[in-house]
């Protein structure tokens, strides 16, 4: 489940799932459908990501600010993510496809942000919220 709320003039996600690593996946669909229609996208291309963080904030602004750099320098449109961790060692992989000239592109997220940062369990479940700038 992951959704988007509206902060003054900004753009927020929240991600939320059985497990943080659940959480920032479900936050990760959300930042990027911000950028394109992930029904519209195919998987025929992998990137990955690892990490090291024991603070959760920390690890959850890392996760999608690596997944923006590596999207945006390889020009490539993501949809799908999976994301592991033993410890403090993250690793992630996020499936999609390369930018092509007749793909309708949403709203360029240049960043996740500390404002509005939040990592906690509510509930059953947890939930991961961030400010992107766009």
């Amino acid at each position: 489940m992951h959704d988007y709320f509206e902060h003054d003039a900004d753009i927020g996600i929240i991600g939320r799932g059985n497990t943080v690593e659940e959480a920032f996946v479900s936050a990760a669909r959300a930042l990027f459908s911000l950028e394109s229609d992930p029904e519209q996208l195919g998987q025929d291309v992998a990137i990955g990501v690892e990490f090291s963080e024991e603070d959760l904030e920390y690890a959850f602004i890392t996760w999608l600010n690596l997944l923006i750099a590596k999207a945006h320098s390889e020009r490539i449109a993501l949809r799908e993510f999976s994301l592991s961790r033993e410890g403090s060692r993250w690793k992630g992989i996020a499936w999609g496809e390369r930018w092509k000239e007749e793909m309708e592109r949403g709203i360029e997220v240049k960043g996740a942000t500390l404002t509005l940062l939040s990592v906690k369990k509510s509930g059953n479940l947890w939930e991961a919220r961030s400010i992107v700038d766009v």
